[in-house]
């Protein structure tokens, strides 16, 4: 992807004349995952607050038990995917392993969660996770937190100071549940959506404003939470580097439940009516594939690639991008990045769920919802892309110009600003 250093500059530049938040410090509460959506949303949101002149901080909670942070468990891998989070100072917390041996934690946290209560489930690991060393240390002006599981940390970190919490969303978590608790082993009787989302929307209205990342998304919590205030704001997402391209068709996944559905519906259903079209498939979706259907990846396991050193350098060499969704909700971060490289794509209709753009409007970008439609396409792109044939500069085509007018960082910054402004600085 491109630069986080050079995003961070070039933002700085543009906005030296407004420093609203100079001598401030915002901390931006979030989980510890990495190689993600919600990753790269916390990356922008750090440049964000830093083009605005904070100082900005970042708390990283660990959303399963483990030994003490940063040390061993998931740790090691989050730091080797996060070395270039933008942040000032970095703290890192997470439930203990042994918690997992509490009383407290079997009764309120384990007893839910095998039955499929993972909303309750992560607010006790949050309620559980002791605050970072050195955290005493900093005065908070504002809190950017993320995802409602987080919140019980927030409020231990802010204690009885008035510090004002922006939350944001990113979806509905109980929907995201409900759909991995369709790739577990859970054991009656079930937690149903709507014990989950009441979960959830009991810890949102704690926050002073909840911060939505799509149309969707804000028309339903709008709906859902009558009393809060809610403010519709697309994030910032990294651009991937605009490259001359080249003839390798690309898809570019992490190993998330919706994605291996949307892979194995390709792989099942596209593929075999596109005989002759190779295809390299990019992330640790091989992991995730591997695990769960065995015989479906050593069918196609040529195509693997696994992780790529440089994910941008795939992007700037592809000759077409393929976005085979066909499950999920919330916005699609690794959508945006696919129209972030100007390459011509090849996509569902759900790969852009939540943005206000008709998809028919974009010249170098192909929709197909059924598979055979999917393959015709595939096998077009394929066959141009064989024959040598010339391309536009990707500076110039509908996606990257969509991309440059929806999900910018100098346009997150200034969204941002508009909400945050007032409530730190009067």
């Amino acid at each position: 992807m491109g630069s986080v250093a050079g995003a961070t500059e070039g933002l700085a530049r543009k906005s030296d004349a407004a420093k609203p938040f100079a001598g401030k410090t915002v901390a931006v509460v979030h989980a510890a995952w990495h190689s993600c959506g919600s990753y790269q949303v916390n990356v922008s949101q750090l440049i964000a607050y830093k083009a605005l002149g904070a100082r900005v901080i970042s708390i990283a909670f660990m959303d399963v038990p483990g030994p003490p942070a940063p040390d061993g468990g998931r740790w090691p891998g989050y730091l080797g995917g996060s070395r270039d989070l933008p942040a000032d100072r970095r703290f890192f917390t997470g439930a203990s392993n042994s918690a997992l041996w509490t009383f407290s934690l079997l009764k309120d946290g384990w007893w839910p969660l095998i039955h499929g209560d993972q909303a309750t489930w992560l607010i006790e690991l949050a309620k559980r996770a002791p605050m970072p060393e050195g955290i005493e240390t900093e005065t908070i002006d504002l809190v950017h937190a993320n995802h409602y599981f987080t919140l019980p940390l927030v409020e231990r970190l802010i204690g009885k100071r008035r510090v004002p919490i922006i939350l944001e969303t990113q979806d509905i978590q109980a929907r995201q549940y409900v759909l991995r608790n369709q790739d577990g082993f859970f054991i009656p009787p079930y937690v149903t959506y709507e014990d989950m989302l009441a979960v959830e929307l009991g810890w949102m209205k704690r926050a002073d404003v909840n911060v939505h990342i799509n149309a969707e998304e804000h028309a339903a919590f709008q709906r859902l939470l009558p009393g809060a205030r809610h403010e519709l704001v697309y994030p910032a997402v990294a651009p991937a580097p605009l490259g001359a391209g080249g003839r390798a068709i690309v898809i570019v996944a992490s190993d998330h439940y919706p994605n291996y559905l949307g892979l194995r519906w390709f792989l099942e259903k596209v593929l075999p009516l596109a005989p002759g079209v190779d295809v390299e498939i990019y992330g640790n979706i091989d992991e995730g594939v591997r695990s769960r259907d065995a015989a479906l990846y050593e069918a196609h396991q040529r195509l693997f690639k696994g992780r790529a050193p440089d994910i941008g350098a795939v992007y700037a060499n592809a000759g077409c991008v393929l976005l085979p969704t066909t499950d999920g909700y919330g916005l699609s971060i690794k959508a945006v990045e696919a129209l972030s490289s100007g390459a011509p794509l090849i996509t569902t209709p759900a790969a852009f769920r939540g943005m206000s753009v008709d998809l028919r409007t974009l010249a170098n970008v192909a929709v197909a919802e059924r598979a055979e439609d999917f393959a015709t396409a595939l096998r077009d792109i394929h066959a141009r892309l064989q024959a040598g044939g010339a391309e536009s500069s990707r500076a110039t085509t509908d996606s990257r110009r969509y991309y440059d007018e929806a999900f910018s960082n100098d346009a997150y910054a200034r969204a941002l600003a508009k909400i945050t402004v007032p409530m730190v600085c009067g």
